[in-house]
C-alpha cells in the first residue's frame, strides 16, 4: 500500500571531497548527514529556535536504502516529504538524487517527536506546524 506523502522541502547540497571513502564513492554515513541538512533547513524555514530549544523536534529512528552510489563532484538534492502525522510525532521521507537527474540514489525515513527538552517526554506538535502539514 502506497504511503500518503506530502512534498516539504527541496534542500541541494554539494558534494565534498571529504565525503568520499576510499572505495571513492560517498560514504553510507554521509547519506544521512544529508537527509539531516533537509530537515534543519525546512525546520528553519518553519522559524524553529535549532540551538538548544527547550522544546522540538527529535529524531527517534532513521533509515536508509542505498540504491546507487554517488561520487565527487557533484550536487545532491534531497526531497523530503511529510508522512503520518500523530500527536507528537511524524514520518518524514526522503529522496537523494543527483541534481539534474530522476533516477533515485537513496530512499529514507525518520520519525521525528516533538519533545520538552527539559522532562525529556514527547508533546503534542505545535498547532502552528501542524496545519502547515494538514493543508
Amino acid at each position: 500500500m502506497e504511503k500518503k506523502r506530502k512534498l516539504i522541502y527541496i534542500e541541494r547540497i554539494p558534494i565534498r571531497w571529504g565525503d568520499m571513502d576510499a572505495y571513492g564513492h560517498v560514504n553510507n554515513t554521509v547519506y544521512f548527514r544529508f537527509m539531516e541538512q533537509a530537515r534543519v533547513g525546512w525546520m528553519q524555514e518553519l522559524g524553529l529556535d535549532l540551538v538548544a530549544p527547550a522544546q522540538g523536534p527529535v529524531i527517534v529512528t532513521a533509515s536508509c536504502a542505498f540504491l546507487k552510489q554517488l561520487d565527487y563532484p557533484g550536487t545532491v538534492e534531497v526531497r523530503m516529504y511529510a508522512g503520518e502525522l500523530g500527536r507528537s510525532s511524524l514520518m518524514s521521507y526522503y529522496e537523494l538524487r543527483r541534481e539534474g537527474e530522476e533516477e533515485l540514489c537513496a530512499t529514507g525515513e525518520a520519525k521525528i517527536v516533538w519533545a520538552d527538552q527539559r522532562v525529556r517526554k514527547s508533546i503534542p506538535i505545535p498547532p502552528s506546524i501542524r496545519r502547515l502539514l494538514e493543508a
